[in-house]
């Protein structure tokens, strides 16, 4: 074992100490003379959480069987030992080899979401490493992010050297031969960041620039030399089958927040949900094969000793060998005492079958997302769900013997009413009816138990919903009131049970999602005044935030209630994700008009997406054949 970068003392007064000594079962051990690349991947977020990121997982163990590349884990410090950092001048170290993040060549950070965005700032202030790209020096490490947030990277441009856009497993091989070359030429810093931009799905924000309106909209965004691309396309693992995927994932010392093993069944989503960012940036579909699956399953079972495995997916229903996989694990590992976690499950037959296989005679409760409580904002925001289908989904479940069920919806959907609202309250209180119907008087054990959660919705970039305008905190706080208040007034009102999120946090989380370039400064100047770890409640300072908004005189209103018009040139539009402006705004139009798109499997849409040349749009079940000639009798623009 390495010797420790913290000391006794120190670890014997902070929380959780076990987060920072590394050694952990699976751990990748290497000496850091024999490669010729030291790669240090960070989850700007506490260790238990990082772990349970399946995305580094892949990364690490991709990186790691190369010969010549050195990956190993960095997470942020919780405030107590951060504190210590700062006083001590101790630079932040990688668990496996406990050296200083600053002596590696990269320092690769995925980013999840928006309000992480000050802990970023915290990992480059413990690291030492300047936290604006143009103060770098020549021996600091190439500072790379990734991600979903990496869909709009600008609020966080000044602070990369370089992202990542799209799936990581593509691109990296021809950066590190970029890196080893420039290294061997002994190039600078600059032109190593002037060739890389050149790399299919790499973004060098140094390399572009930005003029503006008046009005403080975009007016261009242009490379700044003639070999670096005006348009960035995202990377994407053609064959998920072939891909490489851990076998031996690290197994945390602490309770991790999924502890358990992960197995990534499919990427991507059929469904087409106007509100949902990940079932854009991921189409297409792919597949796992489902021999493949069960492979993984078995080695990651074997090599970690977790009691339980998830089955991870967009929408695990989808998933077209589900039955066949689940009765494998039932057989094969359900002696063992193996839970399966299903989550991203339908309300229909099939999943409620499902989920009773995989559950105890004990049910656990149901979690259904209907997202809106009347058909009409279903169909707004394109959920796919009627009325009949949920309550039939919930006649199923009681039958099946469940009696707690969690239902998640969202306020401030654009075109949303009062009456849509209420809504929520009448669905579950017809669900909770629904339960009293079906299961007899003398069969019950008490009361039925509806919990509805209700967030906030905030428009995210590459969704139809992107030009649309957000509700302010005080709008949002009304309609959970008024949520609360028509929950009280139902029949079935003792059986249901209401939460709702924070405003504050929404409204800011929805500043950072759609912001440009002059965010930055406001981020850089909240971590200066000591915010961090912001998206953990307790730690969230929002009069800091509008305080610091105020001083740099940027409106945080142009990025939430403004809609957009339909022309405007968006701070991500140089990032081609696969799925067209066309397509969305066409979206956002039916959204409007409330009415709904069929999902990718009924129909093709021409989304974009069939330009990669596999996933749904390509598959044996379908065919090409079919979907090209849909597509053009529909005259749907932005397909190839």
């Amino acid at each position: 074992m390495n010797t420790l970068a913290l000391s006794d003392e120190i670890l014997l007064k902070i929380d959780k100490p076990a987060r920072y000594i590394g050694n952990e079962l699976n751990m990748v051990k290497k000496n850091p003379k024999d490669v010729d690349i030291r790669f240090a991947m960070c989850f700007p977020d506490v260790y238990e959480i990082g772990m349970s990121h399946l995305g580094i997982q892949i990364l690490y163990d991709m990186f790691n069987k190369r010969d010549d590349v050195y990956c190993v884990r960095v997470y942020s410090r919780w405030p107590d030992l951060h504190k210590f950092m700062k006083e001590k001048n101790i630079p932040l170290f990688a668990l496996e080899s406990q050296e200083p993040v600053k002596n590696f060549d990269f320092l690769g950070i995925t980013i999840q979401y928006e309000m992480c965005y000050t802990n970023i700032l915290q990992i480059l202030d413990l690291s030492q490493i300047a936290m604006l790209s143009s103060e770098r020096k020549e021996d600091d490490p190439i500072v790379i992010g990734g991600g979903p947030c990496s869909y709009n990277p600008e609020p966080i441009a000044d602070f990369f050297d370089l992202f990542y856009i799209g799936e990581g497993e593509i691109s990296y091989t021809e950066l590190f031969t970029l890196y080893k070359q420039c290294r061997k030429e002994k190039v600078s810093r600059k032109e190593f960041l002037r060739r890389a931009a050149s790399i299919p799905g790499i973004y060098v924000p140094s390399m572009y620039e930005v003029a503006y309106k008046e009005d403080g909209t975009i007016a261009s965004f242009t490379p700044k030399y003639e070999e670096v691309p005006a348009t960035v396309k995202k990377q994407i693992q053609m064959d998920m089958s072939h891909s490489v995927y851990p076998e031996k994932p690290v197994v945390p010392f602490i309770k991790a927040t999924q502890d358990r093993v992960v197995l990534e069944i499919q990427r991507g989503c059929i469904r087409g949900c106007r509100f949902c960012q990940a079932g854009m940036i991921y189409r297409p579909v792919r597949e796992k094969d489902v021999e493949v699956l069960k492979h993984y399953a078995y080695e990651m079972l074997k090599n970690t000793g977790h009691e339980e495995i998830s089955l991870s997916s967009l929408s695990t229903s989808d998933y077209r060998e589900l039955e066949d996989l689940i009765n494998y694990l039932i057989e094969h590992h359900g002696k063992e005492h193996v839970n399966i976690s299903l989550p991203s499950l339908r309300v229909d037959a099939f999943s409620l079958e499902v989920m009773g296989k995989v559950q105890d005679i004990k049910k656990s409760s149901l979690t259904f997302a209907p997202e809106a409580g009347s058909q009409r904002l279903r169909n707004v925001i394109n959920k796919g769900l009627t009325e009949e289908v949920i309550l039939q989904g919930a006649k199923l479940a009681f039958e099946g013997g469940w009696t707690r069920v969690k239902l998640y919806f969202m306020l401030g959907i654009p075109f949303e009413t009062e009456e849509d609202i209420r809504g929520i309250a009448e669905l579950c209180n017809k669900i909770a009816a629904e339960f009293y119907d079906t299961v007899p008087k003398e069969k019950r054990n008490g009361r039925v138990q509806i919990v509805a959660s209700t967030s906030f919705f905030i428009p995210k970039p590459f969704t139809p919903f992107q030009w649309a305008p957000q509700c302010r905190k005080e709008d949002f706080l009304n309609k959970a009131y008024l949520t609360r208040t028509a929950i009280m007034s139902q029949l079935n009102q003792k059986s249901i049970k209401y939460n709702w999120h924070e405003a504050d946090a929404s409204v800011m989380e929805g500043i950072l999602a759609r912001g440009d370039r002059k965010v930055n400064q406001v981020i850089l100047r909240a971590y200066e005044k000591g915010c961090f770890y912001d998206a953990w409640g307790e730690y969230y300072k929002h009069d800091v935030w509008l305080e610091n908004f105020e001083e740099c005189g940027v409106d945080p209103d142009f990025y939430t209630v403004r809609e957009r018009s339909e022309d405007e040139i968006f701070p991500w539009d140089f990032i081609d994700c696969g799925v067209t402006k066309a397509f969305l705004l066409r979206e956002w139009k039916r959204a409007a008009e409330a009415v709904v798109t069929p999902n990718c499997r009924m129909q093709c849409q021409g989304c974009g997406a069939a330009r990669f040349g596999t996933g749904v749009c390509f598959d044996k079940h379908t065919g090409v054949t079919e979907i090209q000639t849909e597509t053009e009798e529909n005259g749907n623009e932005g397909t190839d």
